[in-house]
Formats: C-alpha cells, structure tokens, sequence
C-alpha cells in the first residue's frame, strides 16, 4: 500500500506576504505533518472585489523571497498563470490531477482563517472543494471562532473533513502594512527581510505625492 503524500496548501492574496502567513504555514505543516506547505498567491481575488491589488508578478516575487529558505515551502504559480477567477476549487482540481498523473497520491489539506472558513459555503462548488481536500482552521484575531457543525449543516461533510489548530494568532494583516509603508513607518520584524528590500526596491504601497 502506498501511502499519500501530504501537501498543504496556502492561498491567499499576499499584498504582502507577511509574518503571519510563514507562521501559519508552519504551524500547519508541524502540526499535520504536512511533507509540504504550497502557497497559492490568487490572481484575480473574488473576495475581495473592488480593491485595488499589486499586479502579480510583485507578488509572486514577494512569496518567492520569503520562502527562499525553507524547503518544505514551495511556490504554486496555477492561479496566477489561470485567466479569470481564483476559485480554489479550480486549482485543486488541477493539483489533483497533476499528483495523479504524476503516479504518487496525495492528500491534500487546504489551509485558512476562521473567518474564511465561515464564508466556506458562500465559496464556488464548496462541496466538491471538501471531496478534493481537507481544510485545516487557525484562528483569526477578531473574527469568531470557527464552527465546523455550522458549516456541515450547510455544506454536508465538512465537519468530518476540518482539523482545528490552536494557532498561531497574530494580529498581523497586509492592510496594516500596506498604510504602515504609506504612512513611512517601518514594517521591519512584520515581513521577512527579504521582503522588506523588494517592497523598498519597487516602491510599492507608498502614498502618491501630493500635487504641487
């Protein structure tokens, strides 16, 4: 018998990646015993229309930087490189296929806030989301905690298919470092270095100068 390979997977918008995400991504892998930890950066967010986003290829490049130096993290570019939409069911599909086509098995775990999982049955196809994967729950600062029951009644199955961790719990998002950066405060020990010198480099996030 041949047994699956664990993977987990991280997505999200990553504008920045920060400290919280690389804490997540490791908590789950240890706590799961995840053989690897990928992260997805969306390319065209559906939750969150309206708001303007780094293009993708800053992003993707922040990701890469940050996960340079841990090789159980690696980068999954299918939704960046995937016109239209970032459904997380359409990328799993695609993972799933591939492991399969690749001739080794795989379990995948798809990992996320408490309060993205309370919007789980708001998401496209969620039922056929939980046949692809199991989801694994760290908590949020501020949002409620997560309830698997209230989830399987909506979204028959789920409950079975979720794993609560206890954390990490940290009260670090990219809107706050986004309006740190444009507000000219620091945002060292928020984001790696590496991360830091990008957003440096490429003058993302700054204010636009005021008209003379």
């Amino acid at each position: 018998m041949t047994v699956p390979a664990a993977v987990g997977i991280l997505g999200g918008t990553f504008d920045p990646i920060h400290i919280g995400h690389l804490a997540i991504a490791e908590e789950a892998r240890e706590a799961l015993g995840l053989e690897q930890v990928l992260f997805v950066p969306t390319r065209m967010p559906v939750h969150k229309p309206g708001r303007p986003v780094t293009p993708a290829e800053h992003r993707v490049a922040m990701v890469a930087a940050a996960i340079a130096g841990n090789p159980a993290f690696a980068l999954e570019r299918a939704e960046v490189d995937r016109d239209g939409p970032s459904y997380a069911v359409d990328t799993l599909e695609g993972l799933v296929d591939a492991a399969r086509a690749g001739g080794r098995p795989v379990e995948f775990t798809f990992i996320l806030s408490a309060e993205a999982y309370a919007a789980l049955p708001t998401w496209h196809r969620p039922a056929h989301l939980l046949e692809l994967c199991r989801m694994a729950v760290v908590p949020r600062p501020g949002a409620a905690a997560a309830d698997p029951s209230a989830i399987d009644r909506l979204v028959p199955g789920a409950q079975a298919r979720t794993t609560l961790l206890d954390g990490p719990s940290l009260g670090v998002s990219g809107t706050l470092i986004r309006a740190r950066v444009a507000a000219g405060r620091s945002i060292r020990y928020l984001v790696p270095d590496a991360v830091i010198a990008y957003i440096d480099d490429h003058r993302l996030y700054v204010a636009p100068a005021s008209p003379r």
